[in-house]
């Protein structure tokens, strides 16, 4: 880490003349720069067209897993405010190689549920305003009764759909919103490449005793330990993500909500239906098996009273 940082500083010192060219402008908006899509998303919502926003990590991995790049040291030393969760084990060194003059503001907590990211956009704003003097109140209050509305119409919903009977295996870090939707949640399994035999043994004998439906993935964390355990308990899986980004419309959390949510009632719709297809199958077969059998009983009927026709002589 020490070795690709000095590395990193050494291509930072190289491009800083064309940095200081592009950004030296008086009337510049400050840089803040966020360690993660979550962040940069609610930074967005808030002061878009009042400061330059940047994001490091992506959304598409676990922040904790990210390799920083030479442009990040270069975007950390012209910040005016960095934001940080405090998962980021590669930022500290980062800060420390850039020697960066900015302030550093930790955004603590979840976002998985609608109170939890109302307080992160709420968070968001105090620190516009303490380090940056933005006022951005108005934008604020707009953007929490957006969060609201769609919590309404998602739980409304998942009323509809009957999310309270379905059983779920649920990776840790989606469990919050799941719980929240209303569904089941049976057993929780965390970091795939963390779990011990025993572990995934116990989650199998979990599932199938409680006939488990879905299995709800998290995509920074992998999805091929959930598709594995879906199909040895003949359940549907379904993944969802932690960040905005992963997919062109899903530029704030507001709309990960929203993606999370339909993916549930696309995934308990897919299972009814592989469970109605499966008890059809299942009376096709019966009722299959019942015809061979009364054909075999006709074909042994007519042939005894054949042969009693012509014992009889008739």
């Amino acid at each position: 880490m020490r070795l690709g940082l000095i590395i990193l500083l050494v291509a930072y010192l190289v491009t800083l003349p064309l940095g200081l060219a592009v950004r030296a402008h008086p009337e510049e908006r400050p840089l803040v720069v966020c360690t993660t899509s979550v962040l940069y998303s609610i930074v967005r919502d808030l002061a878009e067209d009042l400061v330059d926003v940047v994001m490091i990590a992506s959304p598409s991995i676990c922040p904790a897993h990210y390799d920083v790049k030479p442009g990040d040291v270069r975007n950390i030393a012209e910040a005016k405010l960095i934001l940080y969760h405090g998962i980021e084990p590669w930022l500290k060194p980062l800060v420390e190689a850039s020697s960066t003059k900015a302030i550093l503001c930790r955004i603590k907590g979840p976002w998985n549920t609608p109170d939890a990211i109302k307080e992160r956009y709420r968070d968001v704003a105090r620190a516009l305003k303490d380090h940056l003097k933005l006022d951005v109140s108005d934008r604020l209050d707009r953007c929490l009764s957006r969060i609201d509305a769609i919590a309404t119409q998602l739980k409304k919903r998942a009323e509809e759909v009957g999310v309270k009977r379905i059983k779920v295996i649920c990776m840790s870090w989606q469990k919050a919103f799941v719980s929240w939707l209303g569904l089941n949640v049976v057993a929780e399994y965390g970091p795939p490449e963390k779990l011990s035999t025993a572990e995934v043994e116990k989650l199998l004998k979990t599932g199938r005793e409680e006939k488990v439906a879905l299995v709800i993935d998290n995509l920074q964390s992998g999805v091929e330990f959930g598709r594995s355990l879906a199909e040895r308990l003949d359940a549907v899986q379904v993944v969802l993500t932690n960040f905005p980004y992963t997919e062109p419309k899903l530029v704030n959390l507001t709309e990960v909500m929203k993606r999370n949510a339909n993916a549930i009632f696309d995934a308990i719709s897919k299972y009814e239906y592989m469970v109605t297809t499966l008890r059809l199958t299942r009376e096709v077969d019966t009722w299959r098996t019942a015809a061979l059998i009364a054909l075999v009983l006709i074909i042994v009927e007519t042939a005894t009273i054949a042969y009693l026709w012509r014992k009889l002589g008739v």
